[in-house]
């Protein structure tokens, strides 16, 4: 069953609607006794709001501060630039931040770099998150005290 919907695909003939991924799943899952598990929306958060700051993640161990400054240097001003790295052995962890001039140009280092290598690793930027205000949790209250 599952070699026929690989030959569908290599032929070009993908009839589910989700694509090879959907129709391999699809066939491979439909003899379980169990049901797949349902992806929830309401818990996924919602995109960050427009700014200059930049949140990129997915980066290798070998990128640099100056790789990533360089790499988005070309899509505008970067004003600052920084991957975050281990305190112990001085490896990036995987992620980093870049900030432009403008939102203009933060919008054009996110669609020149968002799914393009960086040092053999695909990288993926996106608008970066406000960090939270101390004391806050998730719903606003500070910890420990009841409204």
């Amino acid at each position: 069953m599952a070699m026929s919907a690989i030959r569908a695909a290599a032929t070009g003939r993908m009839t589910s609607q989700g694509g090879l991924r959907g129709m391999l799943y699809s066939t491979i899952s439909s003899g379980l006794p169990f049901a797949p598990p349902q992806v929830n929306q309401a818990n996924k958060e919602p995109p960050a709001d427009p700014s200059p700051n930049l949140f990129v993640s997915g980066l290798s161990k070998r990128t640099t501060t100056e790789g990533l400054h360089a790499a988005f240097a070309k899509f505008g001003e970067v004003v600052h630039a920084r991957v975050v790295t281990d305190r112990n052995s001085g490896f990036s962890k995987g992620f980093g931040f870049v900030r432009y001039a403008n939102v203009e140009e933060a919008e054009a280092g996110i669609k020149g770099m968002d799914g393009q290598f960086l040092d053999g690793w695909v990288i993926f930027a996106e608008y970066a998150r406000p960090r939270p205000v101390p004391g806050q949790g998730q719903f606003g209250n500070t910890y420990g005290q009841r409204q």
